[in-house]
């Protein structure tokens, strides 16, 4: 049995290839730099179907967030290994799911756009980056983190538009001690800052939200594609579910940095299923 796993921030996606029969399993997101061994055992342990099944996996090829250099993917290979104790497990960068899972057989530009962002080239062959990832206090421009920053920023700051505000206004969650604790005290403040994406989403025909979105996905692109000699000449492909929910604003902005918008998918399990199956059938 294979597993095949894409972990964001918030969420991890499983797929369980046996034969020709695929299970899908969930997990909260685990991200070497906000969890522990300890947490990634716990996740499996929770999901009681998969903890089930544990010595049965023979290989398993995790692609998480924050996986970006051997120190890091280590702590969640020793979790994996204290639950797997029979599989071969291969652990690498999230950005590498969002490269095979939308390529198209020609070098293109991918980009993951969630909860934190970034970008790769991808050839064929090799993923590079051309600039690095800086995470949720410095970078991961157009994510869900840094339009949820800008959402509870214009809040505390009285600049949104009084429906909106006084939406926020009703939530216990909103006020400005609970925000200065959840942000500057309590752990995951990334995932917390991106789970306003929901009012976000409730109020995506404000034009005050459209202009937001518009100018962040631009600076994201400015950033994270712009970057790349050739990001005239090829496809950029987007993975993350604020690509996908608010498309028209980044294919404007795609269309005025003349930017040629690829594929827009939410999440690149599916793909990345097909790019192992496609590979064992090579080899």
């Amino acid at each position: 049995m294979i597993l095949i796993v894409d972990s964001g921030s918030t969420k991890s996606d499983w797929i369980l290839l046996n034969n020709s029969e695929k299970t899908h399993f969930s997990t909260i997101g685990l991200n070497p730099y906000f969890h522990d061994e300890e947490t990634v055992y716990n996740a499996i342990l929770e999901t009681s179907e998969l903890f089930a099944i544990r010595e049965e996996i023979n290989q398993l090829f995790f692609y998480g967030a924050g996986c970006s250099s051997n120190e890091l993917n280590q702590i969640i290979w020793n979790g994996l290994k204290s639950v797997f104790i029979h599989a071969e497990i291969h652990v690498d960068h999230d950005l590498c799911a969002c490269a095979y899972a939308t390529y198209e057989g020609e070098p293109s530009i991918s980009c993951i756009i969630g909860t934190g962002s970034n970008s790769c080239y991808y050839d064929g062959v090799t993923v590079s980056e051309e600039i690095p990832a800086l995470g949720y206090i410095l970078g991961d421009e157009g994510s869900g983190t840094y339009f949820g920053k800008q959402l509870v920023s214009n809040y505390l700051y009285n600049k949104l538009p009084n429906n909106i505000s006084k939406a926020l206004s009703k939530q216990p969650e909103c006020s400005k001690p609970e925000i200065i604790d959840r942000v500057y005290k309590q752990s995951n403040a990334n995932v917390y800052l991106a789970s306003f994406m929901h009012f976000i989403i409730d109020f995506k025909e404000e034009p005050f939200i459209q202009e937001m979105i518009y100018k962040g996905f631009k600076h994201f692109l400015e950033i994270h594609v712009c970057c790349y000699p050739n990001y005239l000449n090829v496809k950029v492909h987007f993975v993350g579910s604020i690509a996908q929910l608010f498309q028209a604003e980044l294919e404007k902005a795609c269309n005025d940095l003349n930017i040629q918008l690829g594929k827009i998918i939410q999440k690149p399990i599916d793909g990345l299923v097909n790019y192992h199956q496609n590979l064992s059938v090579t080899n």
